[in-house]
């Protein structure tokens, strides 16, 4: 792999050479016209409005007031776009297509479409869709979204492959383990698909803005009364948001309502933020001995409280 493609600014701006050649950015007149992208994005927006102030498209474009003052007084002259005042306010007015417009646009806007649709023609329905999926996550890297709550939900599907993924990944990652770890957490996921008691059992995926953070479940242990609590796992990107305690006080709510004595787990002494976690809940340790199943020998714990 080069060292562009590994450097993030080397890559955007590969991209956007790419992409400005793409859609015809450079070239004299945009999409056969004798206006510049600039321009036809600005008669674009007033279209598609049918009535929006000048202030509006500046908000929406992001152009400088001056330059956008000169494309709106070009598409007046070219008899375009008109002003009209607003009824509310004498003082104020509103940028609309002219008849001529009107008649002008339609043409633009197909030229535009068939643009796209010879970019796009030879690609498959999955390719298509990888496409718009990539497209939608430049979007939501760049255009820097407030990243909104973080909300806890019930399990979904696809996400149980997640889980399994993230916990092999991470514990590969952080801690070196092996394998195995992977192996144990889909048993746990398939056991948990297959026969699961939604009345006493729960997985919960905490979320936000649709990027899964962490998850947690609560399942039936063997003795009757007891609940396990299995698989906390928090993404390192969401450590600091308090997302491992919610996920826990979770558990420990569930299971005091669905009528639990005791809530047990298993962890590792080596999981320092997740036994901080347990302790501040009330947990107490119980009992440890040490494996390899993982690799390496770990000290593993069990960890109980009593409701």
């Amino acid at each position: 792999m080069s060292a562009e493609v590994l450097d993030p600014v080397a890559a955007v701006r590969r991209f956007n050479r790419f992409y400005t050649r793409a859609i015809g950015v450079l070239e004299k007149g945009y999409l056969g016209t004798s206006y510049t992208v600039a321009e036809g994005r600005v008669l674009y927006e007033i279209a598609k409005a049918d009535g929006v102030t000048a202030k509006a498209i500046g908000e929406i474009t992001a152009l400088d007031a001056g330059y956008l003052s000169r494309i709106v007084a070009r598409l007046e002259r070219d008899g375009v776009v008109g002003r009209e005042r607003l009824a509310s306010d004498g003082r104020s007015t509103v940028l609309r297509l002219t008849d001529h417009g009107r008649e002008v646009f339609p043409a633009f806007d197909r030229r535009s479409a068939a643009l796209v649709e010879g970019m796009i023609g030879g690609l498959s329905a999955e390719r298509r869709r990888r496409l718009t999926g990539a497209m939608a996550e430049v979007e939501a890297l760049l255009g820097a979204p407030e990243p909104g709550p973080v909300v806890l939900r019930p399990h979904a599907t696809g996400d149980m492959g997640w889980i399994t993924e993230r916990h092999g990944v991470h514990y590969a990652r952080e801690y070196g383990w092996n394998g195995h770890i992977e192996a144990v957490t889909a048993r746990i996921c398939a056991d948990f698909l297959d026969s699961h008691d939604s009345a006493r059992e729960r997985c919960w995926l905490a979320e936000r803005g649709g990027e899964r953070l962490g998850c947690v479940f609560l399942v039936k242990d063997e003795i009757d009364g007891v609940a396990r609590l299995r698989l906390l796992m928090v993404e390192p990107s969401a450590r600091g948001l308090g997302v491992g305690k919610r996920l826990v006080a979770e558990c420990v709510a569930f299971a005091r309502a669905a009528g639990y004595r005791e809530i047990v787990l298993w962890t590792h002494a080596v999981l320092t933020a997740a036994r901080a976690i347990y302790a501040v809940e009330g947990f107490q340790l119980e009992h440890t001995w040490t494996h390899d199943d993982f690799g390496a020998p770990e000290v593993s714990e069990t960890w109980r409280l009593v409701l």
